[in-house]
């Protein structure tokens, strides 16, 4: 079995995932599912562009399309990589969030600290705020 998103309207290279399914390629070559031309593979093991094995541990596979899609994500057909159009990211989580171009996953503009704490993003004061 393979994944499968949809995503019915593309403009500008862009469009937004409206279903994820697990299909074989054939049952999406049958147009039983629709249109097949709107239907994209996306891998279940990949995250932040990076492949992961069954060990849950970076396999050196190849990453499709960046991260695996969801409902809401974003596909972005303007990227090709190692041969494929495009990548999929999910919606920013706020505002100010800044898009990682090589992972294609949200990056805050201030590093979270690193000191074993918890921490929520405030995005009103944009910076981290320690959970007590």
């Amino acid at each position: 079995m393979s994944y499968f998103a949809k995503v019915p309207t593309i403009t500008d290279g862009k469009g937004i995932v409206d279903d994820v399914i697990d299909a074989d390629q054939s049952f999406i070559d049958s147009g039983k599912a629709g249109d097949p031309t709107l239907w994209w593979q996306t891998s279940y093991n990949t995250y932040g562009n990076v492949h992961y094995g069954p060990d849950g541990q970076p396999d050196g596979g190849v990453a499709l399309r960046a991260n695996y899609a969801g409902v809401g994500y974003t596909l972005d057909t303007t990227v090709v990589q190692n041969d494929v159009i495009g990548v999929f990211y999910a919606p920013s989580p706020y505002p100010s969030w800044v898009l990682n171009t090589q992972t294609y996953l949200w990056e805050a503009p201030v590093a979270m600290p690193n000191d074993g704490q918890t921490y929520y993003w405030n995005e009103k004061t944009q910076s981290w705020i320690q959970y007590n």
